[in-house]
């Protein structure tokens, strides 16, 4: 982590502003000459630094999942929104990981590779006023062809405002950053903000997707991410996020009462039977909470009543096997 007292005093001085960071929010968004726009926008940095919190705020609904378990997001997951003539397909990324090199996270780390691999621009998240050598290495990874903007989320935990500037001098020098956005991805006029610089580096083009489409993910796969962020939520730093959930069941019913129904049976995987006995709870408890907290987020998500079984499935070392890496739906 940089130390504010170790920052250069002698950095060249930050970029003046550009137009559309000077520019109104809702001009900025105005439709683009010539017609619609549209573009890749890939999200990326080290784990827990809010990529998951921002993409659900750029697309304007949850769509990833977030905790404060570092590591929660595991595949590349697409987000899409469509302003005036402008259309942002985002797509967040899991953390790369530097630590334990098992199949896991090789997958983990070839998804974050391959989604900084072919994309119009790329948001660098880090924590403001904080820069890590595991945020040194996601920046390494990024080409110095593509637009890479600096996101410096979370500012709002910054008390003292004015360390930040020598600290985005220091990050000029890491990185020919085309934009700063120092911000917060829980307030809605910075989002606004970045989304109005984002555009600007969009190529005109049609739209790939329908206006009113918000992913590219099934709801099958929406399921077993809301399942996975209760699980994690609700059993804190006491579970390793090697544990998973795998749909084995999703059916869609007519419903006598509702316009829709939806059955899902899940398998939560885990490496031990202790961590079993812990996600199951005293008397199921913990096991029925975690059902119903995600039954609950899953029927207004799909509009639906929501049917909701849950198992759990001890697969001792899956994360080190290839195959059953592989199975469980990573690349």
């Amino acid at each position: 982590m940089t130390d504010m007292a170790d920052l250069p005093k002698d950095a060249a001085p930050l970029p003046e502003p550009t137009p559309a960071q000077a520019s109104a929010v809702g001009d900025a968004l105005a439709a683009a000459p010539g017609g619609q726009r549209c573009g890749l926008v890939a999200i990326v940095g080290r784990p827990n630094v809010g990529k998951s919190t921002l993409l659900n705020a750029l697309v304007g609904q949850k769509i990833s999942i977030t905790s404060r378990k570092a590591q929660t997001t595991r595949h590349r997951i697409t987000g899409i929104r469509t302003e005036g003539q402008t259309q942002f397909i985002f797509v967040d990324t899991p953390g790369f990981q530097t630590h334990h090199n098992n199949a896991l996270n090789r997958s983990l780390n070839k998804t974050v590779l391959g989604a900084v691999g072919d994309v119009d621009l790329v948001l660098f998240v880090v924590e403001a006023g904080h820069f890590s050598m595991a945020d040194a290495k996601v920046l390494s990874l990024l080409s110095r062809d593509t637009p890479v903007i600096l996101v410096a989320n979370k500012l709002d935990r910054v008390h003292r405002r004015g360390e930040i500037a020598p600290w985005l001098r220091d990050m000029q020098s890491r990185h020919p950053f085309a934009e700063f956005m120092p911000m917060s991805a829980k307030q809605a006029k910075d989002i606004e903000r970045l989304l109005a610089v984002c555009q600007n580096y969009l190529p005109e083009q049609p739209w790939w997707y329908a206006e009113d489409e918000l992913t590219d993910r099934s709801e099958r796969f929406l399921a077993s991410e809301i399942i996975r962020e209760k699980l994690f939520r609700l059993t804190g730093d006491e579970l390793p996020y090697t544990s998973t959930v795998v749909i084995d069941n999703f059916t869609e019913e007519p419903g006598k009462t509702v316009s829709r129904m939806v059955r899902i049976s899940a398998t939560l995987v885990v490496e031990r039977d202790g961590h079993k006995a812990m996600v199951i709870g005293e008397k199921g408890e913990r096991l029925k909470r975690i059902g119903t907290e995600a039954r609950q987020e899953l029927e207004k998500l799909l509009d639906a009543k929501v049917f909701l079984e849950l198992w759990v499935k001890v697969r001792s070392g899956w994360a080190d096997d290839e195959a059953r890496v592989r199975s469980f739906g990573y690349e």
